[in-house]
This record gives C-alpha cells, sequence and structure tokens, in this order.
C-alpha cells in the first residue's frame, strides 16, 4: 500500500493565491478559451472543450456541477496534456432532455463518443464524484474487450467508488425517492450552496456557486436531478461490476482525496487501502468533496506525482 499525505504548510497561502489568481483570470482564461465544440449524441447536442497539447486526458466531472469545475488546473495540465472536458447530459451547457434514460451506462457512452468523433487512441482520465463511477464503468468495458480506445491510467478524486463506504446528503436520497420531483422545483439556490458548503473544507471563489446553480437550472436542470441521481442507487446495484474494475484495472490507478469531505473522505480513503492496498492514495488534509476547487495547487502536486511514477 503506497500512502502519500500532500504537505500542506502554506495551505492557506496557497488557497489565497489561488483566489486571486481567479479573480485575475490567470486560471480561468485557458478553460475559457480553450476550443468549445457541439457533439451530438441520441438527438441531443453534448457541449466539450479541448485544449492543450501533449497525450490526450479527460477530465470528467461530477454531480451536480459540470466541466468549469476543472478550470483552476486546466493551463497547467494543457502544457502537458490534450484535455478533453464533457458536460455530460444534463449536466451545465450540455441538453437536459427530460424523456432521456439517464444512467452510468449511458455517460460512459458519451465518452465513447467522443472518443470516436475526436480519433482518440490512447487517453488518462481524471475523474470526480459521478465521473468517477463513469471511469469504473469505462475500465469494466475496457477489461471485457469492448472499448475501441485504450485507458492508459486513472486518478480518482473524491467520489463513491466504494457505496458501502459513501455517505450522500439528506437532500440527493430525498430528490432520488419517489418525491423527488417535486422536491427538485423548489429547491432553491439557497439551499443548492448551503448543501456544497457543507461537503467544502475550504470557500469556493466568490461568484462559483452562483455560476454552478446557474449551469444546474438552465434549460430545465432541476427537472432532471432526480433521473441523474439515480446513479446513487446504481452504484449499489453494480458494485462488484464497478469495484472490479479497479480491482482487475490492469493500468495504474490513484486515489486524490479531500479528507474533510462527509460524502466520500476519509471513509473512501480507508476502504482504498482495504481493497485496493498497492495503489496510491494521495491525501489532502483541510481539503472537501471539490480539491479541484478548494486545493487546485495540491491535486496538481498529487496527480504529476502519481503520473511521474507511472
Amino acid at each position: 500500500m503506497i500512502r502519500t499525505t500532500v504537505a500542506q504548510p502554506m495551505a492557506h497561502q496557497a488557497a489565497a493565491a489561488w483566489l486571486r489568481d481567479l479573480a485575475t483570470g490567470n486560471r480561468v482564461t485557458a478553460y475559457e478559451n480553450a476550443v468549445n465544440f457541439a457533439l451530438p449524441f441520441q438527438g441531443h447536442r453534448l457541449q466539450a472543450r479541448r485544449g492543450g497539447v501533449g497525450s490526450a486526458l479527460w477530465l470528467i466531472h461530477g454531480f451536480p456541477t459540470s466541466s468549469r469545475d476543472w478550470r483552476g488546473i486546466w493551463p497547467e495540465l494543457a502544457t502537458q496534456h490534450e484535455l478533453f472536458a464533457l458536460d455530460m447530459l444534463g449536466f451545465g451547457a450540455s441538453a437536459k432532455p427530460r424523456r432521456f434514460k439517464y444512467a452510468i451506462a449511458a455517460s460512459a457512452d458519451q465518452w465513447v463518443a467522443l472518443a470516436e468523433a475526436t480519433g482518440i487512441s490512447e487517453v488518462a482520465i481524471l475523474a470526480h464524484d459521478y465521473g468517477n463511477t463513469v471511469a469504473q464503468e469505462l475500465l469494466a468495458r475496457q477489461r471485457e474487450g469492448k472499448l475501441g480506445f485504450r485507458i492508459t491510467s486513472v486518478a480518482f478524486l473524491n467520489g463513491g467508488l466504494f457505496p458501502e463506504a459513501t455517505q450522500p446528503l439528506r437532500i440527493q436520497r430525498l430528490l432520488a425517492g419517489p418525491l423527488g420531483w417535486l422536491l427538485a422545483r423548489f429547491t432553491s439556490e439557497r439551499r443548492f450552496t448551503a448543501s456544497l458548503q457543507h461537503i467544502c473544507a475550504r470557500p469556493w471563489p466568490e461568484g462559483e456557486m452562483a455560476e454552478a446553480w446557474q449551469r444546474l437550472g438552465r434549460d430545465g436542470g432541476k427537472a432532471v436531478m432526480p433521473k441523474l441521481l439515480r446513479y446513487i442507487a446504481e452504484r449499489r446495484r453494480h458494485r462488484e461490476r464497478w469495484v472490479g474494475a479497479l480491482q482487475q484495472a490492469g493500468v495504474p490507478i490513484a486515489l486524490i482525496n479531500g479528507l474533510e469531505d462527509p460524502i466520500s473522505g476519509r471513509s473512501i480513503v480507508a476502504r482504498w487501502r482495504e481493497l485496493l492496498p498497492a495503489a496510491p492514495v494521495f491525501e489532502l488534509p483541510g481539503v472537501g468533496h471539490f480539491p479541484q476547487v478548494e486545493a487546485p495547487d495540491e491535486v496538481l502536486a498529487a496527480y504529476r506525482e502519481f503520473m511521474r511514477a507511472g
């Protein structure tokens, strides 16, 4: 078992520097200026971004946000990778069809469609939250010989990799329940913001939570939240497949985890060590559920170390 704790003697200074950078647009600009393109998928529109030079790297976002979560680490990663960030159906700037059958397999299909459209033959993955489960499904398909491209490595940020070690928020459980459609109608920005603040250990840059709320709500997004949240039950139903995909990955995998996350923090780290003792763990003390937003520099340092080790 490999365990690494990312040193944070200047954690608060780094966070302050990140906030200053974001305020001046130093990190935001690279993401915003990346090639923004649309991709058709089963009659619906997917919105994606592409930028950088080097080996291909997919950035797979989580629930309930979008690819904007990757803005803080985009410019540095783009110096070594050709980056692809996709808003999956139901999220961000992509379509949010009400009659679509939302499922992890369908989200994985969207990344397969991206690979086919861009001609990717090999790709590394950096995933978060909901995106972790999408990456697990892609690894399972690779193990079965069902992908037309090769995943070379996967790094996971906070997320429910092991359902038995994950504690979804009460609001998530309610939205996923039989009255979720009704609750979604009355979900407010205030409640949304409070939920995000509860699972983060460091503040988001000013205006970012409001922007996340606007992206969630556009094009009727609130109405599809209960359907997207079916992934919580899917994780339990397909546990053996998706945990098995980690245990038999056949490629380097790693966990980069914000320890103060009440959903998937220390409990996920402990379970990872039990089930994947040879795979590296990068612990981020003082960081919550959104490491790439809360602590971009620590995430970059951990990811670079993982990639160097191969």
